[in-house]
């Protein structure tokens, strides 16, 4: 996932209100702070949470994912409401590299696991995309390694479809997809 610098307002590259928080009944998905970057570390360095995503992060590339995460557009820190720690990360890219459909990522702190956080965090992030970051092409994707049942589970109970299957960093993968008409109404 890759992060750059950003402005304060939406630009021609990155559609839509930014910065922007969301809301979940138990969560707020806010725009990524300088002092959640240690725990955001946590997740790109920690073996397990990369199981499935090349495997932990080090040297220049983290530090580059650490200088470059603060405010970057589509970035969110998942943070619980009751006492504000940080609990995972949502990213949404408005043109990804996958054939320019805006994607949505996540990840979720070990710990965090089996609460229902990522489902709530994935709803509001690709709602949030889908009604103010598409345009053209009204459509969200995520991607996950095939063998990654418990992130297909998440996208499935959220009404992602599967759309394709392929093979990168040698690994079967599947991709999935949703519109407007797919995703459950945030609460």
């Amino acid at each position: 996932m890759p992060f750059s610098s950003s402005s304060s307002s939406s630009s021609s590259s990155n559609p839509g209100p930014w910065p922007v928080s969301l809301s979940t009944d138990r969560l707020v998905l806010r725009p990524i702070e300088r002092g959640d970057v240690t725990a955001l570390s946590r997740l790109w360095t920690d073996a397990e949470v990369r199981r499935y995503l090349g495997g932990p992060v080090a040297g220049e590339t983290l530090r580059a994912r650490e200088e470059g995460c603060v405010a970057a557009f589509g970035a969110f820190s998942v943070v619980l409401t009751t006492d504000m720690s940080v609990v995972g990360l949502v990213s949404v890219e408005p043109c990804s590299r996958r054939g320019g459909r805006t994607e949505v990522s996540y990840q979720l702190l070990p710990e965090h696991w089996g609460c229902g956080y990522g489902r709530e965090a994935v709803v509001a992030a690709v709602s949030w995309a889908l009604n103010e970051v598409t345009s053209q092409r009204p459509e969200v994707v995520a991607v996950t390694q095939k063998a990654n049942e418990r992130s297909r589970l998440l996208l499935e109970s959220i009404g992602m479809r599967l759309v394709d299957t392929f093979v990168e960093w040698d690994a079967a993968q599947v991709m999935y997809s949703t519109d407007r008409a797919g995703v459950p109404a945030r609460h």
